[in-house]
C-alpha cells in the first residue's frame, strides 16, 4: 500500500505533513525524511489507539477478527 504525504512548509521553517487517505495523521519534521518518518510513526500511534478503542467497544461481545492482507 502507497500513500500520499501533503507536505507544506511552515513559516519557521518546519515541514508539516498530512496524510491524505488518512487525515486525521499529521505530523512535522525538519526534513522531508524526519517529517516522513515521523507519519509513519504517527500513522503507527493511530492504528494501535484506534485498535484499543474497538478492543473497548467491543468488550463483552461475540465478535471475531481475521487477519487482512493490504497490498
Amino acid at each position: 500500500m502507497q500513500l500520499t504525504a501533503i507536505i507544506e512548509r511552515s513559516p519557521d521553517g518546519w515541514l508539516v505533513g498530512q496524510l491524505e487517505e488518512l487525515p486525521e495523521v499529521i505530523s512535522q519534521g525538519r526534513t522531508k525524511e524526519e517529517l516522513m518518518e515521523n507519519l509513519r510513526d504517527a500513522m503507527e500511534q493511530l492504528f494501535l489507539a484506534n485498535k484499543e478503542q474497538a478492543a473497548l467497544d467491543n468488550a463483552g461481545r461475540d465478535v471475531s477478527r481475521a487477519d487482512l492482507k493490504v497490498a
